[in-house]
């Protein structure tokens, strides 16, 4: 069943950890099965905190979400990411 990785950026702590994020994480997609439905394109808060940016990834399958979030290329740049700001990072199951 097709997952999804949620990504939301809350705040910014430190823009040049996020750029070496935005440098390293796109060869962390290579030998995985993702579709890139939304990368920080425009928004609207309709209920909730303000956030400053949104992702949301598509994957095959759950387990294969977790497989490329846990991935030691993934999370090299993920330390940049986690210095760099403050996210909320989940993986829900498609109703598909």
């Amino acid at each position: 069943m097709t997952a999804y990785v949620v990504l939301t950026r809350e705040e910014t702590t430190d823009p040049a950890e996020l750029e070496a994020y935005a440098r390293e994480a796109p060869a962390a997609a290579e030998g995985h099965r993702i579709s890139f439905l939304a990368l920080y394109g425009k928004q609207e808060m309709l209920e909730g905190s303000a956030i400053e940016g949104a992702v949301i990834l598509r994957f095959p399958t759950f387990e294969e979400a977790k497989q490329w979030y846990v991935s030691p290329a993934y999370q090299r740049a993920a330390a940049h990411r986690h210095s760099g700001a403050r996210y909320r990072v989940f993986i829900v199951e498609g109703s598909d």
